[in-house]
């Protein structure tokens, strides 16, 4: 079931029925908006066996829906960041295009979904230019990307953009609330995620992981309030292993915002349930510091993402402007 995007999907099913796929799509928007969860939702809508009209399609229980779900299925080929890795690789492109090289076993397309598309290495992109240039036979090329921008001109250029924006609060909450949560749950969360449904879900279902997030904010709040040994120290005594100042970027980020929000006269209960309260140092920061620092976050996240940056120095710079 897709949470908001309702355009974005009856664009993809209309040109499917009526027989004018696209070969390549770039499928462009913040994290977690659900552009992975669309991506796949279309892969079971052109391969789904069950005996339905189009528009009732994808089911989701035959055969087929459920292997695209659990990533199994023969004629999809899902490419990921690995774990160990900071980038996607040449060797995983090179199999992505082997993996096109053969026939549909079931006779329809060939799919690939490439996920954090930005993530591919310059070699991996150029690798990946000729198919797209030249794809063979029914193929159908999915890129989904939160920064289109690191991609290469070439390859942005030769892929149709289809662009996800936030979704609406209520479709949030509703969604929330059939998944099992309650009405009072689904409503703050649908508050909290900045209507990323993504983000709602994953708290939803891992609510240790929301506690942990607000101990960490409590402890950066204390740290940014402090003088340049503590944050030095802080940095020296910190995991940042496993993605883990992307975590505190993104818990920084959803502060700062709130704190916007409140410059601005506004006022959220639920958000302020979930918010430690801005120490002396942090109250005296002005619209234009609070976006500053935003904007840095944003450069922080992208250049340690993409590159060897070392995370313990970028975390330094980082509270150091604060």
């Amino acid at each position: 079931m897709l949470v908001g995007h309702k355009k974005q999907w009856e664009f993809l099913r209309k040109k499917f029925e009526l027989e004018k796929l696209g070969h390549a799509y770039l499928f462009t928007g913040e994290e977690q908006l659900g552009k992975k969860k669309l991506a796949k939702e279309f892969a079971k809508l052109i391969n789904c066996s069950a005996d339905l009209e189009n528009s009732l399609k994808p089911c989701g229980v035959c055969k087929n829906c459920r292997d695209i779900e659990k990533e199994n299925y023969t004629d999809v080929l899902m490419v990921n960041l690995k774990n160990d890795k900071q980038e996607i690789e040449i060797s995983q492109i090179r199999e992505a295009l082997n993996f096109l090289s053969y026939k549909s076993y079931y006779g329809r397309y060939k799919t690939v979904i490439i996920d954090g598309a930005e993530k591919m290495n310059t070699e991996a992109q150029n690798c990946f230019l000729k198919t797209l240039e030249e794809p063979k036979g029914k193929t159908i090329l999915i890129l989904i990307s939160s920064h289109p921008e690191m991609l290469l001109s070439t390859i942005s250029s030769r892929c149709q953009t289809i662009k996800f924006y936030s979704v609406n609060q209520k479709e949030i909450e509703d969604y929330l609330i059939t998944i099992g949560a309650k009405n009072k749950i689904a409503n703050q969360l649908s508050v909290f995620c900045q209507r990323k449904p993504g983000r709602a879900i994953d708290l939803f279902l891992n609510p240790d992981k929301l506690k942990k997030e607000q101990e960490t904010l409590k402890e950066l709040v204390k740290i940014i309030n402090s003088d340049l040994a503590e944050k030095f120290q802080y940095t020296k005594k910190i995991n940042l292993e496993d993605n883990n100042l992307k975590a505190i970027l993104e818990i920084l980020q959803e502060y700062l915002r709130h704190l916007l929000f409140l410059k601005a006269g506004a006022s959220n209960p639920i958000q302020e349930d979930y918010f430690p309260e801005a120490v002396d140092k942090i109250k005296n920061y002005s619209v234009i510091k609070i976006k500053e620092i935003l904007k840095l976050l944003e450069e922080v996240n992208i250049q340690t993402s993409l590159t060897n940056a070392s995370p313990k120095l970028a975390l330094e710079i980082l509270l150091m402007e604060m």
